[in-house]
């Protein structure tokens, strides 16, 4: 028992204790537990450790602190492994399609060994984009006592005298393409942009999320944002492990920490950091998890009453090791504490408010990353939330980086990302032209892909002050420009984007909130359907996994793209064509302590739930 009373294993207890249980330690000793062990708190260690990116690289070492950790304050660590998708090597291919999915099976697998062998408490070890909000999605299902520990951020690399990451990559594919690099450039910058472990280095979606979960308490605050080749981040990982032993004493609980006033300071922060519009997706989605009622419309509301002040890529000058050196996440805390946007009675896994944190910032003197609340880069927030008869039920664009509030021009659309990035490659598209590109949704993709490469290509060509792009995808972090993301309905669901041909033209406003198309004949969309262009398969299908007669019904999308659908669109008949299959039954409800989940209100984008 802790000193507040409260059962140290309040759930490992079920599994361990007593004579009936015998079985069960029985087949841990032979690997290695103690009685000993076996009689303090079982705490699992979620790792999201993986060698096919440098995001989650690292995370096999950091986990072994953690659990140092974890033994030097009394708890007894079992660690487990899941996967996880780099965005960043599969962008712009048909491997990108599972990386939002990645998101559900992160959170459904953590889940299901955390309830299975009835851990007191977890540790999450994230570092990918898909796996920031994927293990804090499963901590907020399982409630018990938990800390979510980010593996940090790369360094910059440094070509032509210049910082550059991975985003200026994908937009040196667009110079190269159309002659504004020399090959030897090209190569040169690839060999030297993602220099060793760590998740890409601007205020791209991980180091958005990053920051995001220390604002709204999961995560220990400064510790997320130590890069990960920091020496010191071998330090951070044993602390979090002794942490996640000190909130199981003292009982706190997920649902305590994670609150509608903590999901507004988590808006706040990726509005005033001019962080990636995933963090759209990724908070609604904890807060149905949670059980907490959040819309875009607090999105919008949150990000016009708040300053953007952090000078970060990619719209800014600076990266995520610039930020760490200048004072860290406290420092933008502390100017949005002096102007009265925050709530500063939210808890934190640390035991203090954010208030306390934010009043303890320790400020880098003359860092430039945080600008002060009278030089503001932008007098609002980063990102906007837009309707009007092309996005009836929203969409989201990122305003970070660019100037531009206006833009009226042709569509030239386009059915997938590959035949916008030939287009853009080939110089097809030219200044004025509005990019659309369809399809490419949660169900419609499936699997609603980024379209850096896409974006990248045409900043690359010179062309990103001068066009604007609108998908039913989403968009990377790295992305900036005049670029509107999550446009629902999508296509495959009967959205109007569906219904737009080139030539169409389309106004998209940010001071009235609204993008629109005017028809160029005489189409009505009342009773049109949908027709959905031809389904790429996410494997070749020379992998025996894929093979199936000619015969065999097209292979609906999974469940978890599904469910990232709009709730309108689930209830959806099936569209004419090949397109996906609508979900006819819910998930299932999971025994918790937590209230029941609120029904998402309309507007809720796709990817969300």
């Amino acid at each position: 028992m802790s000193t507040n009373g409260f059962d140290l294993k309040h759930r490992s207890r079920l599994l361990l204790d007593g004579p009936s249980r015998a079985g069960a330690r029985a087949q841990l000793k032979g690997i290695g537990y103690d009685d000993e062990a076996l009689a303090k708190p079982i705490i699992g260690v979620a790792s999201t450790w993986i060698e096919t990116m440098p995001c989650n690289f690292h995370l096999r070492a950091l986990a072994a602190k953690v659990k140092e950790g974890i033994r030097d304050a009394g708890g007894t660590p079992m660690e487990l492994n899941t996967i996880a998708i780099s965005d960043g090597i599969t962008m712009g291919t048909t491997g990108m399609k599972t990386s939002l999915v990645s998101r559900e099976v992160i959170a459904d697998s953590i889940e299901l060994v955390a309830r299975g062998h009835f851990f007191d408490g977890v540790i999450a070890l994230s570092g990918c984009d898909k796996t920031i909000p994927g293990t804090v999605m499963a901590l907020c299902r399982l409630d018990v006592p938990s800390v979510m520990l980010y593996g940090g951020s790369i360094p910059p690399g440094h070509f032509m005298g210049n910082d550059v990451t991975i985003g200026d990559v994908y937009e040196a594919i667009g110079a190269h393409a159309t002659g504004r690099m020399s090959d030897e450039e090209f190569a040169e910058l690839e060999s030297v942009a993602s220099p060793g472990a760590g998740a890409c280095g601007g205020q791209f979606t991980a180091n958005t999320m990053a920051m995001a979960f220390e604002v709204l308490g999961i995560s220990p605050m400064a510790q997320n944002l130590v890069p990960a080749q920091d020496p010191s981040k071998a330090e951070v990982a044993y602390e979090a492990g002794k942490l996640v032993v000190d909130v199981l004493r003292r009982g706190l609980r997920p649902s305590e920490i994670i609150t509608k006033e903590a999901l507004e300071n988590a808006v706040a922060g990726v509005a005033c950091s001019g962080g990636s519009t995933n963090a759209v997706l990724h908070l609604l989605a904890v807060a149905r998890e949670i059980g907490v009622e959040l819309d875009i419309d607090d999105f919008d509301r949150i990000s016009q009453r708040t300053p953007l002040l952090c000078d970060l890529k990619p719209g800014g000058r600076y990266v995520a090791v610039d930020l760490y050196k200048a004072g860290g996440v406290p420092v933008m805390l502390q100017r949005l504490q002096e102007a009265g946007l925050l709530n500063e009675g939210t808890i934190t896994v640390t035991g203090k408010t954010i208030g306390e944190l934010a009043k303890a910032a320790n400020e880098t003197e003359g860092q430039r990353v945080v600008r002060g609340l009278d030089e503001p880069l932008k007098a609002t927030g980063g990102l906007a939330i837009l309707r009007g008869n092309l996005a009836p039920e929203g969409c989201v664009i990122k305003l970070a980086g660019h100037e531009k509030l206006h833009h009226e021009g042709p569509a030239r659309v386009f059915d997938g990302e590959e035949a916008a990035f030939a287009a853009v490659t080939s110089g097809q598209i030219v200044a004025g032209d509005v990019v659309v590109i369809r399809n490419e949704g949660p169900a419609g993709g499936p699997g609603m892909r980024e379209m850096l490469a896409v974006t990248g290509a045409l900043n690359g060509a010179g062309l990103g002050e001068d066009v604007a792009l609108l998908t039913d995808g989403r968009f990377s972090g790295a992305t900036h420009g005049f670029m509107v993301g999550h446009v629902a309905p999508e296509a495959a669901r009967g959205g109007p984007i569906a219904a737009v041909r080139d030539g169409d033209a389309i106004t998209i406003d940010v001071a009235s909130r609204r993008m629109d198309v005017a028809l160029g004949d005489t189409r009505s969309r009342e009773g049109w359907r949908p027709t959905s262009r031809p389904r790429t398969p996410i494997a070749p299908a020379c992998w025996p996994s894929t093979r199936r007669s000619s015969a065999a019904p097209p292979r609906a999308p999974s469940r978890c793209a599904e469910r990232s659908a709009p709730r309108a669109a689930r209830r959806a008949p099936r569209a004419a064509g090949p397109g996906p299959r609508a979900a006819t039954t819910s998930r299932r409800p999971r025994p918790t302590r937590r209230p029941a989940r609120p029904a998402p209100r309309p507007g809720t984008p796709a990817g969300a739930r």
